[in-house]
């Protein structure tokens, strides 16, 4: 049986909050569950693009509920700027989808003086997750959805002594790590949540191949001699983006998902969305631990609880 838009329940009533929901597989999940009748919070660094975005759900669902909230996932100060606004307006936060994210990019900081990929994929999202705890956990069902890759398989485990890979940087192997991060994240909250018995619940997801910005971004800020070729690979075999996000949007949206699982293309990098096995099980324990101490130690923020 295939997933589709068509088999998301009814949202109403529900909030969510997407980042990078200014464009690619954040805009057509932020699309799907507005048009489910959920009321989203567009995450985005980008307003003239979040706008554009804002409007073009709204031309194909004149009805959505949605609002912006100005999010840089590249600064802690940001990050809590976002968040405290938005538990301001909502004190329920039903599904948060931690989307947003780079790939390969060239040797770079963030404003908190993180390695770009980790900063961006990895920490900002913990201290958003963080942040917006206390609304999640008041949902009937809260569920965080953090997207990772494929990429993921050649990842390493963040070394403490060095995350930001001073001296030793090389794109791939940074996108790789920040990716393995989103998994570690995503399945270290859950072990937090099922520890404290709370009914919130973490799933992770990838897109598989599909024909976002992402690729296209890499190779205009010139990340790596191979961003041309994933750039046209991406155009030419992978998926749309409303298909590509069906991974994230069942994970955050289908009643029969569970908290520990990864919803994935069936074929690995194309196909409707499954799900898909846990692996690299061997030392998975220990792995989420040195996350969780790192980010702790980065951030200043804490996801303990129990």
């Amino acid at each position: 049986m295939t997933w589709t838009t068509a088999d998301i329940p009814n949202l109403s009533g529900r909030v969510a909050l997407v980042t990078g929901a200014n464009g690619g597989l954040g805009l057509e999940t932020a699309r799907a569950i507005a048009g489910a009748g959920g009321h989203v919070v567009m995450g985005a660094r980008n307003q003239v693009k979040a706008a554009e975005a804002h409007d073009d759900i709204l031309g194909s669902h004149p009805n959505a509920s949605l609002e912006i909230t100005e999010l840089d996932l590249g600064s802690l100060q940001s990050v809590e700027d976002s968040a405290t606004k938005t538990l301001r307006d909502h004190s329920t936060i039903d599904i948060l989808v931690n989307n947003a994210g780079v790939m390969a990019m060239p040797e770079g900081r963030t404003a908190d003086g993180f390695e770009t990929q980790f900063g961006i994929n990895h920490l900002g999202h913990w201290a958003l997750t963080a942040r917006l705890l206390p609304a999640l956990l008041t949902a009937p069902r809260g569920r965080v959805v953090t997207v990772s890759s494929t990429a993921h398989h050649f990842g390493r485990i963040v070394d403490p002594a060095n995350p930001h890979l001073l001296g030793t940087y090389d794109p791939w192997r940074a996108y790789g790590n920040s990716k393995l991060a989103n998994f570690h994240f995503a399945l270290g909250l859950q072990r937090q949540f099922e520890g404290a018995g709370v009914k919130t619940e973490s799933l992770v997801a990838h897109p598989g191949l599909t024909n976002s910005d992402l690729q296209a971004n890499t190779a205009r800020q010139g990340g790596t001699s191979s961003a041309e070729f994933w750039r046209n690979l991406a155009e030419k075999r992978g998926m749309t983006p409303p298909r590509g996000a069906l991974s994230q949007i069942r994970a955050a949206t289908d009643p029969k998902a569970k908290g520990g699982q990864m919803y994935a293309p069936r074929y690995i990098q194309s196909g409707p969305p499954v799900r898909r096995p846990i692996l690299r099980r061997i030392g998975l324990a220990d792995a989420i631990d040195n996350l969780w101490e790192i980010s702790e130690r980065e951030t200043g923020l804490e996801i303990r609880l129990n």
